[in-house]
């Protein structure tokens, strides 16, 4: 016999249907990535406690001396409004400024910074093989810590040396909806790291890195695989460097458009 649960007040509702997978297009991919990188670097700033500037077109977040300041742009169609106050946004920059356009289409030569393009790729829901090194979802202070100095090391991002704990990654990122920080072991010691975010049913993955001592061994591959197991029903983007690409090709991400970079010292 069919029972069903009742309440006081009559039968219980049914569930909610579970919402429908994304489905993202190559042509969608910028705008995805787009959105995606606005999330991540929204919820570094609310960790760091750096001012969030959001616009139309763009979404900025002003840091210190080290940290820089970060822009995000948001729609090919800067209007003139938009274009004035991310050159305020620059000139009054504290320390280095980046700026991502996923779109290509935002000239900031005339703020005399220097441009480089790299794809922006994506990644359709599928299988993902096992890693062949330990991957860990972060959840304790001290590899948090791991994970923060081998970005460091394996960007070479000067400008956080000395090292400071936390000014990088800060504790509080690791509790922010939709991050994750994922650490690669190779014989027990933490030898890559990436982020990766979930936003609005996309996934996307950042800083990807190997320390110096463990390159050339996989460590790249694994920690990629590690951080796409939760995301293999979710359409993925990243944006490449050359070196990275022919790896992201061979996990099944596929080129969509290409993204100009910008970057300027204070």
């Amino acid at each position: 016999m069919t029972t069903r649960s009742t309440s006081p007040d009559g039968p219980a509702p049914a569930p909610a249907p579970a919402p429908a997978p994304v489905s993202v297009s190559l042509a969608e991919a910028p705008t995805r990535q787009a959105r995606n990188s606005a999330a991540l670097w929204t919820a570094t700033g609310r960790s760091r406690g750096h001012e969030v500037v959001r616009r139309r077109g763009f979404v900025a977040v002003e840091g210190d001396e080290r940290a820089g300041t970060r822009v995000l742009v948001q729609e090919p169609d800067l209007d003139p409004g938009e274009l004035a106050e991310l050159g305020e946004l620059v000139r009054r920059a504290a320390g280095p400024v980046n700026a991502e356009d996923p779109f290509g289409a935002t000239d900031l030569s005339h703020l005399g910074m220097r441009s480089w393009q790299m794809p922006v790729m994506l990644r359709t829901p599928g299988p993902v093989a096992e890693p062949a090194l330990e991957v860990i979802r972060v959840r304790r202070p001290e590899d948090l810590r791991a994970a923060e100095r081998i970005v460091i090391a394996g960007f070479e991002l000067t400008g956080f040396e000395p090292y400071r704990p936390g000014e990088l990654f800060p504790a509080a990122l690791i509790g922010e909806p939709g991050v994750d920080v994922f650490v690669a072991l190779h014989e027990g010691v933490a030898a890559g790291a990436c982020v990766s975010v979930v936003d609005d049913g996309v996934g996307s993955h950042y800083w990807v890195g190997t320390s110096p001592d463990f390159r050339s061994r996989g460590v790249g591959r694994a920690v990629m695989l590690g951080a796409l197991a939760h995301l293999a029903d979710l359409p993925v983007t990243l944006t490449a460097s050359k070196l990275g690409r022919p790896l992201y090709e061979s996990l099944g991400y596929a080129v969509a458009a290409p993204a100009t970079w910008w970057a300027a010292t204070s």
